[in-house]
């Protein structure tokens, strides 16, 4: 079993262990000593980007031996509790999502992780046929489940693109007249910045599979 060859009862071979796997040198760049990481062997050094999206911290009994909290062992004497801590940040994970996936433009949201599967822009906010067909793509796939972001605001378009790809939602359906009088809709897939013209049918076959 894990653990088994640690002698709970060794307060300083306990410790020991814990150094072993805390002892080793790494350090943030604002942390950074040049002279420390300098005696590390070439072969052994290693910098890269990362960010910390949970921590563990052993506490020995610092804590349970003010706190009295004991427990009894198999001779029956009572022993402090050895404590310790650890977290994972929903907030340090949503970070590092973005970290790992964005461009210039902004945040490119994997689909599993994504606040919103796609999001709408209706070109022509106002316009009876733009508007009717922006509400019914909406209803519809709201009805199956997707979850979907409606920008009907008066923006100009090129804001609007803007937007969309720093909110980063995995599809944009961009709904207009030009588009409306072939009876297209233009899909674009944020991850790779593909595009497609597909009909309304296609477009919610696409969106629901």
């Amino acid at each position: 079993m894990p653990g088994a060859d640690v002698n709970f009862d060794d307060i300083a071979g306990l410790q020991s262990t814990v150094n072993k796997w805390t002892s080793n040198y790494a350090a943030t760049s604002d942390m950074h000593d040049a002279a420390a990481f300098g005696q590390i062997p070439a072969d052994k050094q290693v910098s890269a980007r990362g960010i910390e999206v949970g921590h563990i911290f052993y506490f020995g009994t610092k804590y349970s031996e003010p706190m009295k909290a004991v427990v009894s062992g198999p001779d029956g004497v009572e022993k402090p509790v050895h404590m310790g801590s650890y977290g994972i940040g929903p907030s340090r994970l949503v970070a590092a999502i973005i970290e790992a996936f964005h461009d210039d433009a902004g945040i490119k949201w994997p689909e599993a992780v994504a606040p919103f599967k796609v999001m709408i822009l209706n070109l022509k906010a106002g316009d009876a046929a733009t508007d009717g067909a922006c509400d019914s793509l909406y209803r519809d796939l709201t009805a199956k489940g997707i979850d979907v972001l409606y920008d009907d605001t008066d923006a100009r378009p090129g804001a609007k693109f803007a937007t969309a790809d720093l909110i980063g939602v995995p599809y944009q359906v961009v709904i207009g007249p030009k588009g409306l009088a072939s009876g297209q809709y233009e899909i674009k897939r944020r991850v790779d910045g593909g595009r497609e013209n597909l009909s309304p049918a296609a477009t919610l076959d696409l969106l629901t599979r």
